[in-house]
C-alpha cells in the first residue's frame, strides 16, 4: 500500500522562518536587557517582564495567521495566546509582591507554555524544523518548575529568566535554520 505524503504549502515554513528568526533576535536582545537589570523589580524590568509574553502573544497571532490561511493547526496557538496574555496580566499583579512572585508567575507560564510548544511541534512535525521545538517546550516546562524553587530561595533573581529566554531562543534559531532545508526535511 503506497502512503501519500502532501507536503505544506511553501508559504508557511518561509512564514515561521522568518518569524522563528525575529524570536531569536528579540530573545537575545531581551535576555541581554534582563540580565543588566536581573537584581531589582524596578519600572524597567517590570517593562521587560510584561513585554516577554506580549511578544509571546503577538508572534503567536502572526503564526495562527499563516497556520489558517494555509489549512494548518491552530488550536495549540490559540492556546498560547490566551495563556500568554493571562500571565502578562498575573505578572503585572505579581511585580507588586516582588522577585519571588514573579518567578512563581514566569514558572506557571514556563510550564503550560512548554507544554503547548511541545504540542504545536508534535502537531506540525511534517514542515520540518520542529524537533527544536519539541525539545524548547520540554526545557521550558523544566525550567518552570525550576523557577517555581528558585521563588523560595533566600536572595531570588530575575538572572535565570535571561537564561531561559536566550536558550528558547537559539531553539527558535536551530528551528528556523532547519526549516531554511525546505518543508520536506524530517522534523
Amino acid at each position: 500500500m503506497d502512503t501519500v505524503v502532501v507536503a505544506p504549502p511553501a508559504s508557511v515554513p518561509v512564514t515561521l522562518r522568518k518569524l522563528y528568526f525575529l524570536r531569536f533576535a528579540f530573545a537575545a536582545v531581551w535576555a541581554a536587557l534582563v540580565f543588566a537589570t536581573a537584581d531589582a523589580l524596578g519600572p524597567l524590568s517590570t517593562a521587560l517582564l510584561l513585554v516577554y509574553p506580549l511578544f509571546d502573544v503577538a508572534a503567536a497571532v502572526v503564526d495562527v495567521r499563516s497556520a489558517r490561511a494555509n489549512g494548518g493547526p491552530a488550536a495549540p496557538l490559540y492556546a498560547n495566546i490566551a495563556i500568554s496574555s493571562l500571565t502578562v496580566l498575573a505578572l503585572a499583579l505579581a511585580a507588586t509582591s516582588g522577585i519571588p512572585a514573579v518567578l512563581r508567575v514566569w514558572g506557571a507560564w514556563a510550564v503550560t507554555a512548554g507544554i503547548v510548544q511541545l504540542v504545536a511541534g508534535a502537531v506540525r512535525r511534517r514542515l520540518g524544523g520542529q524537533w527544536p521545538m519539541i525539545v524548547s517546550g520540554a526545557v521550558s516546562t523544566l525550567a518552570g518548575l525550576s523557577f517555581v524553587t528558585q521563588a523560595g530561595a533566600e536572595d531570588p533573581s530575575l538572572s535565570s529568566l535571561a537564561g531561559y529566554a536566550f536558550l528558547g531562543g537559539v531553539f527558535f534559531l536551530v528551528s528556523a535554520l532547519r526549516l531554511g532545508r525546505g518543508g520536506s526535511a524530517p522534523a
